[in-house]
């Protein structure tokens, strides 16, 4: 990072900045082309679990390319000066790295899913088995991580 005096260094603030987020966005290598999805998301034990259909453009790209980029950021909003050229934003944002994989056990899909209705405020036991069957659960093993505040936003521990 060119300007480490904006580096979210702790983990914790990292994990705080994407607790805080409400999107994520999703990349991935579509034969050599980015491809980038927003999607809700939980985040449990070191890991992103996302939801998908079971079929579609993003389940092909990761079965040939697990390899993928998470993007979080929460902007709190534009610094405004007198040069256009010069504004600025508050913001805390986090990139995770890491392989996707479909989750096939039916525990974990569980978890998965219960880590996403629980981030949106949802209950975990509210999920019916018919919707749960039909989900596709993807999970995220994080390799690493990256974060950067910037303006006057502090990272939240």
């Amino acid at each position: 990072m060119r300007r480490k005096e904006k580096a979210i260094t702790a983990r914790a603030d990292m994990e705080a900045v994407i607790q805080e987020c409400q999107v994520c966005h999703l990349g991935l290598c579509d034969s050599g082309r980015p491809y980038v999805v927003p999607m809700h998301f939980g985040y449990l034990d070191g890991d992103i679990y996302l939801h998908a259909a079971p079929e579609g453009r993003k389940m092909a790209v990761l079965a040939e390319n697990p390899a993928v980029c998470d993007v979080f950021d929460n902007c709190d909003g534009v610094i405004p000066t007198e040069k256009a050229c010069s504004w600025g934003t508050t913001y805390r944002s986090v990139m995770a790295f890491g392989e996707a994989a479909s989750v096939i056990d039916a525990e974990e899909k569980r978890k998965g899913l219960g880590a996403i209705v629980s981030h949106y405020g949802g209950d975990p036991d509210s999920m019916g088995p018919r919707g749960i069957d039909a989900t596709a659960v993807i999970r995220v093993r994080v390799r690493e991580m990256t974060g950067k505040v910037s303006g006057a936003a502090a990272p939240v521990a």
